[in-house]
């Protein structure tokens, strides 16, 4: 198993990471890492820039386990946006592959004006999954052109709202370089909050070999009179990692579980805890 970082003291512009950031991702016990450089639109980063940085991570020994989607639209009706969008995840699969990524990470995008992963009545119709359906075929060819996984991520509050609706997708679109990218705490509800074990086995008896990748967060249901359900860092939750790390390990070794949900301050403890329950599960940590 390969365990990744993301977020926390990662730039936001790939000009920005040093050599010093390189060595404090493997001093902390992580091999990669996931980056969102929502400072280099895909349409505008020259490639030598992008080279530059893969040529930094190579040096260091930091894999680049994904890089960003940037979150467009890829479900909405209105075929001019359909279509910029399309070409916006084209050209972020073309970046990805200069930057030597395995992956990128990138959600359906929402009907929703306040943000890519915000609910809206309209994400969840025949409409959008068909528009989603179309915008990934279109984007299947950029990704095996660039040699890099299209995963994607799902959410109770976007088009791919369940395990189930997500196989559905990636069924369609049939596509080996159309993948998923599973998230631990996505499709946790209240019903299963409190037992995510039988809720992770759902997911991957579904899903099964469409996942790539994962994202590593906890989830838990707060003392609140409305429902509300907080995702954070791991081991702060109720999220099963044993569970977890025995189905990510089960569908290859060499597959990156990458922690989300977290602190700079708190990557020593989730360092520890993922590292922890590989030792207890007699899972060998791959980190070259």
């Amino acid at each position: 198993m390969r365990f990744g970082m993301s977020g926390c003291f990662l730039p936001a512009d790939m000009k920005d990471m040093t050599p010093e950031m390189c060595r404090r991702v493997r001093d902390l016990g992580f091999s990669g890492i996931f980056t969102r450089f929502a400072k280099n639109p895909p349409l505008e980063t020259p490639r030598g820039q992008a080279e530059r940085f893969r040529s930094l991570l190579a040096d260091h020994g930091v894999r680049l386990f994904q890089a960003t989607g940037y979150w467009q639209n890829l479900v909405t009706p209105d075929e001019s946006l359909r279509a910029q969008s399309v070409r916006t995840l084209q050209a972020a699969l073309r970046l990805a592959g200069w930057l030597g990524a395995r992956g990128i990470d990138t959600g359906p995008g929402s009907m929703s004006p306040r943000g890519p992963w915000f609910p809206h009545p309209d994400n969840w119709t025949a409409v959008c999954r068909r528009q989603l359906v179309r915008s990934l075929k279109e984007g299947a060819k950029a990704a095996e052109d660039a040699g890099v996984f299209l995963s994607l991520e799902g959410h109770q509050l976007v088009t791919l709202e369940s395990a189930e609706i997500t196989r559905e997708i990636l069924d369609q679109v049939d596509s080996p370089w159309v993948r998923c990218d599973y998230d631990s705490a996505n499709w946790i509800t209240r019903e299963t909050v409190y037992d995510t074990a039988r809720a992770i086995h759902r997911h991957f008896d579904l899903l099964g070999p469409t996942i790539v990748s994962c994202h590593a967060k906890d989830i838990w249901i707060e003392d609140r009179l409305a429902l509300h359900i907080q995702d954070g860092c791991p081991g702060r939750g109720c999220v099963d990692f044993r569970t977890l790390f025995r189905r990510m390990e089960a569908l290859s070794p060499d597959y990156p579980v990458i922690a989300e949900g977290n602190s700079t301050e708190e990557l020593p403890a989730v360092q520890a805890l993922f590292h922890g329950l590989a030792r207890e599960l007699d899972i060998r940590v791959i980190s070259d």
